[in-house]
C-alpha cells in the first residue's frame, strides 16, 4: 500500500505524486502561510476542489497548494480574487500544455516561456501612433 509502479519499473510512493491529497487543511494552510478560511474560499471560487478523507476532512495536494500560493501572491499585489483565480487557472493550463508538447517530442523556445512577459508593440505607447482627433493639433501636443 502507498506505492505504485513508476516509470521503467521503479517504485514510487504516492507522496511523490504532486496530485496526491496528502495534507490536511491546517497543515496545508501553515505550509503556504494562509488561513484555512482562505483555502475554503478558493474552493468556493472554483479554483481548487480538495479531496475528502473518509471522515470528511479536506485534503490538499502539493499541486493545489502551489495554485493557492500563487493566488495569495496575486492578491497581495492587489488583484481581485476572481481575476487571480482566473489567471492562475490559465497559467496552470498553459503549463500543462507545455508539458504535453514536450512529452509528444516538441520543443519550446524562449518565446514560449510563460514566466516571461510578452513584449507589446513599441509604438503603442507613443502619442503619434494614434492620429489626433483635431486636424489643427499635432499628435504630440497636449
Amino acid at each position: 500500500m502507498g506505492t505504485a509502479p513508476g516509470p521503467e519499473g521503479s517504485m514510487s510512493t504516492t507522496f511523490d505524486d504532486a496530485d496526491f491529497p496528502a495534507y490536511t487543511m491546517g497543515r496545508a494552510a501553515d505550509m503556504i502561510g494562509v488561513t484555512p478560511a482562505f483555502l475554503r474560499s478558493l474552493g468556493t471560487a472554483g479554483l481548487i476542489e480538495p479531496e475528502r478523507s473518509l471522515g470528511g476532512h479536506r485534503r490538499y495536494s502539493r499541486h493545489q497548494l502551489r495554485l493557492a500560493a500563487r493566488v495569495r501572491q496575486l492578491l497581495d499585489e492587489g488583484m481581485p480574487l476572481t481575476a487571480a483565480c482566473r489567471l492562475v487557472t490559465l497559467e496552470d493550463r498553459l503549463s500543462v500544455a507545455h508539458r504535453r508538447i514536450v512529452e509528444l517530442g516538441g520543443t519550446l523556445t524562449a518565446d514560449d516561456d510563460a514566466d516571461l512577459p510578452t513584449a507589446t508593440h513599441p509604438d503603442i505607447a507613443t502619442p503619434s501612433y494614434y492620429p489626433s482627433p483635431r486636424g489643427d493639433r499635432s499628435a504630440s501636443a497636449p
